[in-house]
């Protein structure tokens, strides 16, 4: 089935991939290979890929560590007939990321600040979901198979960007917690909250008030840290003055 002309399903399946805090986990159990489901935690990579933090001690852990194949569902919720919502099914395999571990511990711990006392845990690591695919379904005529180059935030060039992501998200949350609000009720039409950043990348902005996260899509790419401030800038501009 084809999507419909309006139908954009790459920006549809980026923002999924951003906004999700949780998802169900799909994992083969060894000898059998009968498949297992789990409802895991989630952050983002700054390509868009998943990050799990889990203990060696689940079922889901031993099933990756003896066959890393995994697929996650996530899915947007909405009010009503929950299969109304958007929702993708990704494929890959999930791999244990020591050398990037600093990383994925800041993005996961902004998404999931509440799981600080799990990264201590001899029996927690960190996990990425190195993607092969995702199915979107989005409503009749909206069902789309995608190949990861489709749907991950391409990071070449962008390496300015990401040494300067860290001291940007502190000094967003610490100056200019003004602006968030901006963001997310004027430019994404949400609701007023404690909007706080919690990560950035080449493509945009992502920000997130309790368990409720937004994606500030950048309408071209910033890949160094000054290119990055002149965005946040310019947006808030744009924010204020549509705020009146």
């Amino acid at each position: 089935m084809q999507p419909t002309p309006d139908f954009a399903p790459q920006t549809l399946a980026k923002s999924l991939l951003r906004r999700s805090r949780q998802g169900a986990l799909a994992t083969l159990m060894p000898g059998s290979g009968d498949p297992y489901c789990s409802l895991v935690n989630l952050a983002s990579h700054p390509d868009g890929s998943p990050i799990l933090l889990i203990s060696r001690l689940a079922v889901h852990t031993r099933n990756i560590l003896a066959d890393n194949r995994v697929s996650l569902m996530l899915d947007e919720r909405v009010a009503g007939d929950p299969l109304e919502g958007a929702r993708i099914m990704l494929s890959g395999r999930a791999e244990q990321a020591e050398d990037e571990r600093d990383l994925l511990q800041r993005r996961y711990l902004n998404a999931h600040p509440t799981a600080e006392a799990f990264v201590s845990f001899r029996d927690f690591s960190f996990f990425r979901i190195r993607p092969t695919g995702t199915h979107l379904v989005a409503g009749f005529g909206r069902i789309v198979d995608l190949k990861p180059e489709q749907f991950l935030t391409d990071l070449v060039g962008a390496e300015g960007l990401l040494a300067a992501e860290e001291g940007a998200v502190e000094h967003m949350n610490a100056d200019h917690r003004d602006a968030m609000g901006l963001y997310a009720t004027r430019l994404l039409g949400a609701a007023a909250g404690d909007w706080r950043c919690t990560g950035c990348d080449p493509e945009g902005l992502d920000m997130q008030d309790g368990q409720t996260a937004l994606r500030l899509d950048f309408p071209e790419r910033a890949t160094d840290g000054a290119a990055l401030r002149k965005m946040l800038v310019r947006l808030a501009g744009e924010a204020r003055a549509k705020a009146g």
